[in-house]
């Protein structure tokens, strides 16, 4: 294995359509108009020398290394910064030109340490590189070594002494080895959108600053880390690399946190990670990463992971390390034993959506073709089921219609019930930066989230819904598209139903739907409503972004419904630039859905009451299938506490921490005989269960995940399981242990099995992965490469579906005891219930969940910044410190869900969308009021938990001598 080398092309890439022939240094070359002179040259396989110049960035000129010399023309041009022309004859080695490169190479080297066999970019250094590259040998200026931000003047302390930075958990900074290429600088403002970094002074002061005067730690650095990737010297410098050092292979795979999909280098030196390098052919994240992805893996290798199996008999027992034979054997014995006493319809299943497509896949296959039940859910339908259904209902197909790319070509973007820079950051930054290339955004969230102004990107329009009136907002936006003639009448009669169109137009034009009618109960005033409304009908290219603030309502599917009739009246699907894109959470939410992880549907979302499609899964399986829908989760809890319910098997999933209704969830699971976690760590549902299988990360697995885009991207191993076997492995051998005859002897096999089955996958193999990088659903005959655009020419149904979207207020509503509305989400640092990042340096950003309160909320209750606060609703309570912030408005607080002491989800109710029982986690009335501290019910659940988690070795069971 080696380390796979990325060609840097100096400068980013043409997309003119026209070519242009040029000669470099006697040979010719064709290349896109507008090409750099740097990139044709490399392109040619012409190596010219550079340093402030890197194709993720565009081309800057300062560091005059990569002159060339063109006929015809004065002078020594930067070959970053000029454009080639047709019939060009360019020359990039001449006596002259290395001269030029020699000099300014040796004023470089003249102010740098020359640490070079003790630094930590030995080997990977780019101003190493060059220096060998244009010949220098001898420094003719200053005192080799030294440096002017470093040198001690004699004997005395320079006054221009700078410190090395290292306030970041991550990366450091050492200011001694900047060159001023302002290559970091560049990205965080073209790549990231941050503008956090700047360089201070002038001339020979000249540096790179995180701020005025601020460390990387306390500065708007959000640590993405593309600094760090586009610095050429170890001025900034992974803290992994210097600890470790240069890393000696690297394989591509799929970073496991969100649903952007990123792909990522993970760069080795053994089995160990040095550094996880964002892919640059990635095509969701185009080289860019996050906090998370870029360093958050280091809780694959932390000492709270479980590597051995364990068994109890009681959740009040300490856990007994087993063989993996014994634990098998005693799950197949104890699942059987609750078949046989209470019947076959009394155990189930939970599938992951962070393992990959095959292991999912594995795992409703074991519900169905070994429980012979269909009683399987999964946490994507906590989230996401809205989408499924509602898409489902409008367009045919249950998932979003553009790629990522295609932000590229918007226009006007309305982002609703999301928060990207924290949620999804890498699409974030790709949404800002076609936000500065002149694109309009409509926000509509209750709290004001960082897109709506931020540096050098802000909102066209914020309106501030009152949480659990989305429906009521986007009917008055189509409101105002019908009766001021703003729909595209000619997509609509070519592409929808017309007879449809009326009625929904009808309904929508009706004066109680209108912004003024509506602005009493949603809070939004109503010319700011039209204002944007008309900005998306009007705009040009218009997409939609959203996210679970759309999804987790009583009303989601009403929701996702009225996004789809927006989109469809403005003739806004079917092309680059437009759509409706739902911002899947997890990294495999949408893999979840689409391997039938729903107790009522086969994978491909068909229903499991369909004779012919479970004929096509019975004779592969050479099982029956039942054909009856099982249960969802909250139907399992509810079953388990009736009695009738006494077993589950729950793969990658908290459900304790994640689900709603946190005392339900917790009698539920109680009153089961047999609760089986497969996890990486004791979690908070391992609590409550009686056998523990250890989980694999995805650094030590093969396989797949579908991200939100449908993009079909691989996972690959690049260390051996430290549990001894993947995750698809575990549930091969509990299948096996049942009596199935099961004999994967690889994650591809499943992907044929998957292919086989699900029309949406006909096409799909590993070798069309490896070769194509990655491939976007549907991938069959009709696409064998993959759709990116979905919808082009009609719709999946025939003709798109307008639906009526009557509001109807949710059950949970505010009173004089619950006077505010809590609505929950995620920070940037942290991932879903925080199981990974907690066991991260990220804890450094955020620590422990916090409250948002207005300051007139706050000031009304005698709250104070920091103060310990008690969360009250009707479920529950809990507490947590307060942050006062004009982020949200007066009676709405939002807090996040990262950290199980604070358990949110106690708060929460158990209301659910009306069509498909996803949680409405985003409306829960609540009171908040002054405490001491943690509540009696939290020091409970505490103490529980570390009862819960006492581990008897072997050693300790045997007895003295």
């Amino acid at each position: 294995m080696t380390l796979i080398q990325e060609i840097d092309y100096g400068t980013p890439a043409s997309r003119a359509e026209k070519s242009v022939r040029l000669v470099i240094d006697g040979n010719t070359i064709e290349v896109p108009e507008g090409t750099s002179v740097m990139r044709a040259s490399t392109e040619a396989g012409i190596k010219v020398p550079k340093l402030c110049a890197t194709d993720m960035v565009d081309a800057f000129g300062s560091c005059r290394l990569c002159l060339v010399e063109i006929e015809g023309r004065n002078g020594t041009p930067a070959s970053c910064t000029t454009p080639v022309s047709e019939g060009m004859v360019v020359h990039t080695q001449t006596g002259r030109l290395k001269d030029i490169r020699r000099g300014v190479m040796e004023l470089y080297i003249s102010d740098h340490p020359l640490d070079c066999l003790t630094c930590a970019a030995n080997g990977d250094c780019e101003l190493q590189d060059m220096a060998g590259a244009v010949g220098l040998r001898d420094v003719r200026y200053g005192y080799e070594g030294e440096n002017h931000v470093r040198a001690r003047q004699n004997g005395e302390a320079n006054p221009r002494y700078m410190a090395k930075d290292e306030s970041n958990p991550y990366f450091t900074y050492d200011p001694a080895k900047c060159i001023v290429c302002s290559r970091c600088v560049r990205a965080c403002e073209e790549v990231q959108g941050t503008f956090a970094l700047t360089i201070e002074g002038r001339g020979f002061e000249s540096r790179v600053s995180p701020g005025m005067h601020e460390s990387f730690m306390n500065s708007e650095c959000v640590s993405c880390g593309a600094c760090v990737q586009a610095c050429p010297t170890a001025t900034l410098q992974e803290k992994s690399v210097i600890e470790i050092g240069q890393p000696e292979h690297s394989v591509v795979t799929t970073c496991a946190y969100c649903g952007v999909g990123c792909s990522f280098k993970a760069e080795m030196r053994g089995e160990e990670v040095v550094r996880m390098v964002p892919w640059k052919d990635g095509k969701a994240n185009r080289g860019h990463s996050c906090v998370k992805g870029r360093f958050a893996w280091g809780y694959a290798t932390h000492q709270d992971r479980i590597l051995n199996p364990m068994v109890r008999e009681k959740i009040t027992d300490p856990w007994r390390e087993v063989s993996w034979e014994e634990a098998f054997a005693h799950v197949a014995k104890e699942m059987r034993r609750i078949q046989f006493q209470y019947g076959r319809g009394a155990i189930g299943g939970i599938t992951s959506s962070r393992c990959t497509n095959e292991e999912t896949f594995l795992v409703q296959k074991l519900v169905r073709a070994g429980f012979g039940n269909n009683n399987v859910d999964t946490c994507a339908r906590v989230c996401h089921s809205p989408t499924g259904y509602g898409l489902g209902k409008a367009f045919g197909t249950s998932a979003g219609t553009q790629d990522f790319d295609s932000v590229e070509h918007t226009d006007v973007v309305i982002v609703i019930g999301a928060n990207p820079t924290d949620g999804h950051p890498v699409f974030a930054s790709r949404l800002k930066k076609r936000l500065r290339a002149g694109a309009k955004l409509i926000v509509i969230d209750p709290r004001r989230i960082d897109l709506v102004r931020s540096a050098h990107v802000e909102a066209s329009h914020h309106l501030p819904l009152k949480p659990g009136t989305n429906v009521a907002v986007l009917t008055a936006m189509a409101h105002v598209i019908v009766t001021e003639g703003l729909f595209d009448e000619a997509f609509i009669r070519e592409r929808c139903d017309w007879s449809e169109f009326e009625d929904w137009a009808d309904f929508v034009a009706d004066p109680a739907n209108s912004p003024e009618s509506t602005e009493a109960y949603t809070g939004v005033p109503a010319e700011a409503l039209r204002g944007a409304a008309r900005l998306f009908a009007r705009g040009g290219n218009g997409a939609i972004y959203y996210g679970l603030g759309v999804t987790e309502h009583s009303q989601g599917s009403t929701t996702v419904m009225a996004i789809a009739n927006l989109a469809m009246a403005t003739g806004n699907i079917g092309r680059p630039g437009v759509g409706v894109n739902p911002l899947r959470g997890q990294n495999n939410v949408q893999g979840a859905c689409d391997m039938g992880s729903f107790p009522h549907e086969l994978p491909g979302y068909r229903h499991i009451s369909g004779g012919e499609v479970r004929d096509v899964f019975e004779k592969l399986w050479g099982v029956e299938l039942d054909a009856e829908p099982g249960l969802r989760i909250p139907n399992m809890l509810d079953a388990a506490v009736h009695g009738t319910f006494k077993g589950i098997y729950i793969q990658g999933e908290d459900i304790l921490q994640s689900d709603p209704d946190t005392k339900h969830v917790q009698a539920g699971l109680a009153a089961m005989e047999c609760v089986v976690v497969h996890d990486l760590f004791l979690n908070e549902t391992a609590n409550y269960a009686h056998v523990f299988l250890p989980g694999s990360t995805f650094l030590e697995k093969d396989g797949t995940f579908t991200n939100a885009e449908r993009r079909i991207n691989r996972v690959r191993k690049v260390m051996t399981p430290k549990n001894g076997m993947a995750d698809w492995e575990v549930t091969l051998h509990l299948a096996q242990a049942m009596g199935l005859d099961w004999s994967y002897s690889h994650p591809s096999e499943i992907m044929d099995e998957i292919a086989a089955t699900t029309p949406s996958f006909a096409n799909v193999t590993y070798q069309l992965l490896d070769e194509k990088g990655s491939v976007q659903w549907p991938c069959n005959d009709a696409n064998p490469e993959g759709t990116p655009v979905m919808h082009i020419d009609g719709f999946v149904r025939g003709k798109g579906k307008f639906i009526r979207t009557e509001y109807v207020a949710t059950d949970e509503r505010s009173g004089p005891r619950f006077p505010l509305l809590l609505t929950t989400g995620r920070i940037l640092s942290q991932y879903n219930v925080g199981a990974q990042t907690r066991r991260t340096d990220n804890v450094a950003w955020h620590a422990e969940d916090m409250l948002e309160i207005h300051p007139h909320d706050a000031e009304q209750r005698g709250i104070r910044e920091l103060d310990f606060v008690k969360l009250a609703s009707r479920s529950g309570e809990t507490a947590l410190r307060a942050t006062i912030t004009e982020r949200v408005a007066p009676g709405v607080v939002y807090t996040t869900f990262h950290h199980p002491g604070t358990q949110a989800n106690v708060i929460t109710t158990d209301y659910t969308d009306w069509a498909t029982g996803c949680p409405e986690y985003k409306v829960t009335a609540v009171q908040v009021m002054p405490s001491n501290g943690p509540t009696l019910w939290q020091q409970d659940y505490q103490a529980h938990a570390e009862q819960s988690r006492r581990i008897v070795t072997e050693e300790a069971l045997e007895p003295a001598e």
